[in-house]
């Protein structure tokens, strides 16, 4: 166009064309930062949905802890310095990115976010980094070392995947551009670009965090669990018919290895310094005289082949030889607490008594001997108390019991199409969507419950949410759905639900499902 002399028509058909591009350009950037709004929105929401579940994580990580510290504890304090460490990194950001739209009438007003002004001199003033931008690096440098540090030998993928996605370049913090050019990691990613990109950038980062959490913590207890059924974790271990017998009984019991193996054949076997004939493969079966009345000492030592060496597996074990039992056995066959809204299967026996009477709050017979059922759903107390007894064959009566602590049954998650929103938003067509069925689960729970979700609300981004009764969406429901834009995330929420056969116990609250529209 500037080539040659031209008539005043050809220069205002040149200022026209120009004009016309400036336009195009100026709505294809308001449609960027809108797609830059709507990415940060969905990370947000990811990351609100990732730290729910870690703080889970970590809350039954303290469970398990308290239970077993020797196997546990350990890893509870490297998955605290993972946690401590993410939260500082985390909290950072989210202090960056208030202190940029706090000055914002409308802070999802992403298409007034073109400026690249606050970042620009927050981060570099007078072309020197500032202490805001040496500090933002020293974080995601810091975060890295932690995180790698923290996890040891092993485990290479995870630290790989940390170190590229926190990494600020080389050792002077600088990476090459498009153009073979060195520049600072600080200024290549954040110094220009418009502020929506740059909280957007920011998010994502929050978002690596909570997803380096959740891998990091997920692959130590795996570890943890691999470790503790290791091949090489043999142990013989002594296993009593019963955990104590009469004076002038059979002690009746097994010596089996930890790691069972029928295939295993035994080469010698020393019980009491006797060695047993065809001792047998898998398990050995004892059968030798109590003794008196007190506490008892097995040892022995297992021989067997591995390759061409012989292994020995030397153990002890204890018994107690008691006169008479005089203590109920209670237990419960699935928890050791009893939940409200179900029915909690019960053994209540007495050693040495064929038949027992026992008796509490919700409690009733199942049939069988020994066999009861507790129903603790209309019971108010946060305890209940099952009191037993019975009689010897001589007579004699005997009686104990034992109090049960009454927990609620744990939140459930919600679920469309069967598919839950633990890991963040369901990405899904909207079709599908449309007609996808809504439901409760309780996962890892001790019960399979039948869960009926009988009403939700729906609602699409920026509209007013719609009632729905049932399981599925309602014509008012599916109106909406179809005016959401392609990418937009709608939401379940406040989902009720009823266990199938017990209606009147009331669920806590349905976690919220998140659907991101893919056409």
């Amino acid at each position: 166009m500037a080539g040659g002399k031209q008539t005043p028509r050809q220069k205002m058909i040149n200022l026209m064309y120009l004009v016309f591009i400036a336009m195009m350009a100026l709505n294809m950037s308001k449609e960027v930062l809108s797609a830059f709004g709507s990415m940060n929105e969905s990370f947000t929401e990811a990351n609100e949905a990732a730290t729910v579940r870690n703080n889970a994580f970590n809350a039954g990580l303290a469970e398990k802890a308290a239970e077993q510290p020797k196997q546990y504890k350990p890893l509870q304090e490297k998955a605290a310095t993972i946690s401590a460490a993410s939260s500082d990194l985390y909290n950072f950001l989210a202090e960056l990115k208030a202190g940029a739209t706090k000055e914002l009438d409308d802070p999802k007003d992403y298409e007034a976010m073109d400026k690249a002004d606050y970042f620009n001199e927050v981060f570099y003033k007078g072309g020197k980094l500032q202490p805001k931008g040496e500090e933002f690096i020293s974080k995601m440098n810091s975060y890295k070392t932690t995180v790698v540090s923290t996890l040891g030998d092993g485990y290479a993928d995870i630290k790989k995947d940390v170190m590229s996605k926190f990494s600020t370049g080389d050792e002077n913090n600088k990476v090459v551009d498009g153009e073979n050019v060195k520049k600072d990691w600080l200024s290549y990613h954040y110094e220009g670009f418009p502020l929506v990109a740059s909280l957007t950038k920011m998010t994502k980062i929050q978002a690596d965090v909570k997803t380096t959490e959740s891998q990091v913590l997920s692959a130590m207890l795996q570890g943890q669990q691999a470790s503790s059924l290791s091949m090489s974790n043999y142990e013989a271990i002594v296993i009593p018919e019963k955990t104590a017998f009469f004076s002038g009984e059979n002690f009746k019991g097994k010596v089996v290895l930890g790691r069972f193996d029928n295939s295993l054949s035994f080469d010698k076997v020393i019980i009491n310094d006797n060695e047993m004939e065809n001792p047998g493969t898998g398990t050995v079966n004892l059968d030798f005289a109590a003794g008196n009345v007190g506490q008892q000492e097995i040892k022995g030592l297992l021989q067997f082949k591995e390759g061409d060496s012989i292994v020995d597996l030397p153990f002890t074990s204890s018994y107690a030889v008691i006169p008479k039992p005089n203590s109920a056995v209670i237990s419960a066959d699935k928890m050791n607490v009893v939940y409200r809204g179900v029915k909690n299967p019960m053994t209540i026996s007495i050693p040495g008594v064929p038949s027992v009477s026992a008796n509490g709050p919700g409690l009733s017979s199942a049939g069988g001997n020994s066999k009861y059922v507790m129903d603790v759903t209309s019971i108010k107390a946060k305890e209940v108390k099952i009191n037993v007894s019975g009689k010897l064959p001589d007579g004699t009566s005997v009686s104990d019991s034992k109090v049960f602590r009454i927990k609620e049954i744990p939140r459930p998650i919600g679920n469309v199409a069967g598919r839950d929103a633990s890991g963040g938003a369901i990405r899904m067509p909207r079709n599908t969507a449309s007609v996808a069925q809504v439901s409760a689960k309780l996962p890892d729970f001790v019960f399979d419950l039948n869960l009926n979700v009988v009403s939700f609300q729906f609602q699409v981004q920026g509209k007013p949410p719609v009632t729905v009764t049932g399981n599925k969406l309602n014509g008012a429901a599916k109106a909406a759905l179809n005016g959401a834009p392609r990418g937009a995330v709608v939401t379940l929420f406040n989902i009720k639900a009823k266990i199938v056969g017990n209606s009147s116990y009331t669920l806590p609250n349905i976690s919220p499902v998140f659907i991101e529209l893919t056409d």
